[in-house]
Order: C-alpha cells, then sequence, then structure tokens
C-alpha cells in the first residue's frame, strides 16, 4: 500500500491553519499529481483542526484515473499523533467518487446533513473533541487506478 502526499496550497506543509478570527472561512486547498495506484494505496492532502465545521461548497476535482475497472476514491479523516480515540475513519467527508471518469468539481461531502459538524464528529469512532488537527486524506477503493492523473480538493470550514 503507497500513502502519497498532495502539494498543499499553504506556507507550511501539513500543519494546522492557524490564526484568523472566529467564523472566518479557511481553505485547505490541495493537488497532487496521483500515480497509477493500487486499490487501498492513499494520499494525505493536509491536516484540518479538529473542530474545523466544513462547508458544503467543499470541492473535489479529478481527472480520469482508469481506463477499465471501477476504481473509486474515499476521502476521511485520521489520527495525528494518536488523538483519535479508536480508529481513521477512511470516508468520513466523502465516499464513492468514481476515478473511471473527470471530475471538473463536485461536493466533497457525501452528505449534506455533516455539513457544519466539527470534523471530529464526522469521525465514527469519536464521541468527544479529541483537539489537535486531523488528517485529511483519500483512499482508492474497488480497483487500481491505470494512469497518473490530477486530484484537487478545496476544503472550506470554520473555526468557533
Amino acid at each position: 500500500m503507497a500513502d502519497n502526499t498532495a502539494t498543499e496550497r499553504r506556507a507550511h506543509l501539513l500543519a494546522a491553519s492557524a490564526g484568523g478570527s472566529a467564523h472566518s472561512v479557511k481553505c485547505l486547498a490541495a493537488t497532487i499529481e496521483m500515480p497509477a495506484s493500487s486499490s487501498a494505496d492513499t494520499v494525505t492532502f493536509g491536516r484540518i483542526p479538529s473542530g474545523a465545521r466544513i462547508l458544503p461548497s467543499s470541492t473535489i476535482y479529478f481527472d480520469d484515473l482508469a481506463t477499465s475497472g471501477a476504481p473509486t476514491l474515499d476521502v476521511g479523516l485520521g489520527a495525528v499523533n494518536g488523538n483519535l480515540v479508536n480508529a481513521d475513519d477512511p470516508d468520513a467527508i466523502g465516499n464513492g467518487f468514481t476515478l473511471t471518469t473527470a471530475n471538473t468539481g463536485s461536493s466533497l461531502m457525501s452528505e449534506i446533513a455533516n455539513c457544519g459538524l466539527p470534523a471530529w464528529d464526522l469521525v465514527a469512532s469519536e464521541s468527544v473533541d479529541p483537539g489537535g488537527a486531523l488528517k485529511v486524506y483519500g483512499t482508492v477503493r474497488d480497483a487500481a487506478t491505470h494512469t497518473a492523473a490530477t486530484i484537487s480538493i478545496e476544503l472550506f470550514y470554520t473555526v468557533d
């Protein structure tokens, strides 16, 4: 299983956003040239605060990554420095993005009802805020991809 790291569009790679007043919109914008990947390979997009409230305007974009098969991409949240009680949640944010055709922009959130909830509350195993940051990552599912292609996310959020 390979883990690929995206190029973040901010000064400090993989750092949780800081600064700015409460409720101002912040953004994790990340782009990666994803190589051909096996099912279960991951890509790390960056980190967000555990209390980040993900907005419905968050978007995912990607090129066609497969000429055959039916690979999908799930976007989840994971522990940073062991701060989650149980396990990472590989589809906490979005799931089932079909990688066999280009996506010119669709909602990153699979469940609109989850928009505005704190990120930690999207992780199935959590009942209280673990504090710190959470890793935002994608996992290739269901089949391998066959070609290298670009994946980008714009994850907009606020922090109380």
